[in-house]
This record gives C-alpha cells, sequence and structure tokens, in this order.
C-alpha cells in the first residue's frame, strides 16, 4: 500500500461537505497502487451511506489532472461503467489538499478478478471496444507520458542496476521500439484516447459482471491497439503460483480479441503491428517497475512490484510470434529474431 500524505479525517471531512457527501465516518487507506495516496471514505447523507474514493496525485500536477478527470466524466457520461468525479457547486472536480491536487470519485461496485477466466476477458474486451469508441469526441487532448518519449528518457536512468543480458535486451528493444514508431504503418494506427493501464486490479466485477474501469491517471492519447496490448499482457498470459513465463493463454487472447472486434474491428495496420505493440507493452512496464523499484520515494506504506516479471514477458513477446490465428493474421515471412540477451 503507498500512502506518501496522511490525511486527516478533519480534512477529508471538510472536504466531503464542499462537495455535498454528508458526515465522513469512516476513512482507511487503499491497498495496492504506488503512484497516488489513496483513501476510502465513507459517509452519511440524508440517511443514506455513501462511498466514495479520496486520492491525493503525488507525481501529476494540476495542468495534467484536468484531462483525466473529465475523461472520465466525459465516459461516464457516454455510459461507460468509470468512476465519476465528485464535484463543487461551482463545479470544480479538482481540489488541493495539503497543497496538491486531490479529487474524490464514486467507490465502483466489486472486485478485482485476478484469475480471470475466458468470460472476464470476453467482457473486459468489449468494453475496452467501447470506451475506444466513446472517447473518439473527447475534446481534450494529453499525450501518453509513459509512452515512447519517457522511456527513452528512462532506459539510462535504469540501465546502472541491470546485468548485462538485461542491459542488452532493454537496449536492443528500446531501439526496435523506435523504429516501429518511425514507420508508416504505425502512423496509420487508429488513436484517441486511452486507459494505458488496464491491468487486472483495475476492472471491477461483481457477481460475474463487469461493473467498472477504474485508475485513469495514466491514460493519455495513443493508439487503441497499445491499450489492447497491455491488456492482452496482463489478463491473457500464463499466471502460476510461482511466476509466469509471460507465455499467451491463446484462449483467453482470442476471447478478448474477439469480443473486441465484435465493437470495434481491427484495421490492417493494427493487424499487422499488434506483435510489436505486445512487446512494447512489456517493456514499458518492465522499465516503470524497474524504475519504481531501484528509485523509489519514501511512503508510508510502499510495495513495489517485481520488475521481472515484464521481463519474462518481454522475452517471450520478443522470440515467439504471436498465434497469427487469433487474428487471421498472415504467416511471417521470417520467423522472429530471437532474443538472446
Amino acid at each position: 500500500m503507498a500512502v506518501y500524505t496522511e490525511v486527516a479525517f478533519a480534512q477529508a471531512a471538510a472536504l466531503l461537505h464542499t462537495l455535498n457527501l454528508g458526515d465522513l465516518t469512516e476513512l482507511r487507506g487503499i491497498q495496492g497502487g504506488i503512484e497516488n495516496t489513496n483513501y476510502f471514505v465513507t459517509s452519511e447523507r440524508d440517511g443514506a451511506t455513501l462511498e466514495h474514493v479520496l486520492t491525493v496525485f503525488e507525481r501529476l500536477g494540476f495542468e495534467q489532472l484536468p484531462f483525466y478527470l473529465h475523461l472520465m466524466k466525459h465516459l461516464a457520461g457516454k455510459g461507460i461503467p468509470v468512476p465519476d468525479p465528485a464535484a463543487t457547486a461551482s463545479g470544480d472536480i479538482l481540489h488541493t489538499v495539503h497543497g496538491k491536487p486531490a479529487a474524490v470519485v464514486n467507490k465502483l461496485r466489486g472486485k478485482s478478478e485476478l484469475a480471470p477466466g475466458v468470460a472476464h476477458c470476453e467482457a473486459v474486451g468489449a468494453m475496452l471496444a467501447r470506451m475506444h469508441l466513446a472517447g473518439r469526441d473527447f475534446a481534450m487532448t494529453q499525450p501518453n507520458l509513459r509512452g515512447l518519449p519517457w522511456w527513452n528518457e528512462t532506459v539510462p536512468v535504469v540501465l546502472p542496476f541491470l546485468n548485462e543480458g538485461q542491459a542488452s535486451l532493454i537496449r536492443t528493444e528500446l531501439a526496435y521500439q523506435n523504429h516501429v514508431a518511425a514507420t508508416a504503418s504505425y502512423a496509420a494506427l487508429p488513436r484517441g484516447p486511452i486507459h494505458a493501464d488496464l491491468f487486472r486490479d483495475n476492472v471491477m466485477f461483481e457477481a460475474g459482471e463487469l461493473t467498472g474501469f477504474f485508475d485513469f491517471y495514466f491514460a493519455g492519447c495513443d493508439t487503441f491497439l497499445f491499450d489492447i496490448a497491455v491488456c492482452l499482457n496482463d489478463w491473457c498470459v500464463h499466471h502460476r503460483q510461482d511466476a509466469t513465463d509471460g507465455s499467451h493463454d491463446t484462449q483467453r487472447a482470442g476471447a478478448l480479441l474477439a469480443a473486441y472486434q465484435a465493437v470495434r474491428p481491427l484495421s490492417a495496420a493494427e493487424r499487422s503491428l499488434l506483435p510489436a505493440m505486445l512487446r512494447a507493452g512489456a517493456l514499458r512496464f518492465w522499465i516503470s517497475r524497474l524504475w519504481d523499484l531501484h528509485l523509489p520515494r519514501e511512503a508510508a506504506m510502499l510495495q513495489a512490484h517485481d520488475p521481472s516479471h515484464f521481463e519474462r514477458v518481454l522475452r517471450n513477446r520478443a522470440s515467439q510470434a504471436f498465434p497469427a490465428a487469433l487474428l487471421d493474421l498472415p504467416a511471417p515471412a521470417a520467423a522472429p529474431q530471437p532474443v538472446t540477451a
């Protein structure tokens, strides 16, 4: 759990009053997450119990946050189940706690499904496609702040912590992703607002029903294909009790892709570049986990994720062809170059 900013009960109570959310009855830190400070807040208003989440943003500034909060408002208005930021009487949805930006959103029903089956992956694929379509007319824009420019800046910072084989792998993959990003096929990929971090713990289910996507604070305008790849790399790999080798679970991957395409069919460019974006998704989270592990910030409660997981996923994606039948992809002209690092 990460709590970087300690919020007093009285502070949270005063904020809820400004949002007309009643009287605070409970305030407790939330387990999981390493980027922001999060609390569950429970209040009573007119005899009803209300449950919300208070987030204090530790890295994102006041200038960046309107994009995320208004995106959630936009998606909620289009019927996508996402947290809806609470507003003051004057309509403000971005607040201040201890001089830091903060927001209060409604708490989604249910819990995360950390051992998903085919039906869960189908639900995620269909909702992800609906979200992409719903976001196409969102007026605000902001780049994916953890995209390629950030990878290029951060890899030199984490390189001193890697062994020779890891350093070779991360340099080689970064060069490959820069090459891909310069191609005409990449430029042709459909784009818009994406979640960019839709892991299993950022989706809620109740009684088998998908009840919401949350934690949009890595969202940005990028390729829809990158969003799909991030999902496939987390929802559709073989998870074992000890560790995963990063290999695809083809049944779940096929279900997620089929459900997505039933709502928004993939373009030819997306079909051809999916394997490259799977590698990109693995690289992005390997870099960020290395950064969080080796360059941590102080926190009252913090547990960094293991970077080796996405190192294994990346090695698998770079050395094993994506099952072409899942997208009716043509057979590759040559076998993918194996990873030797």
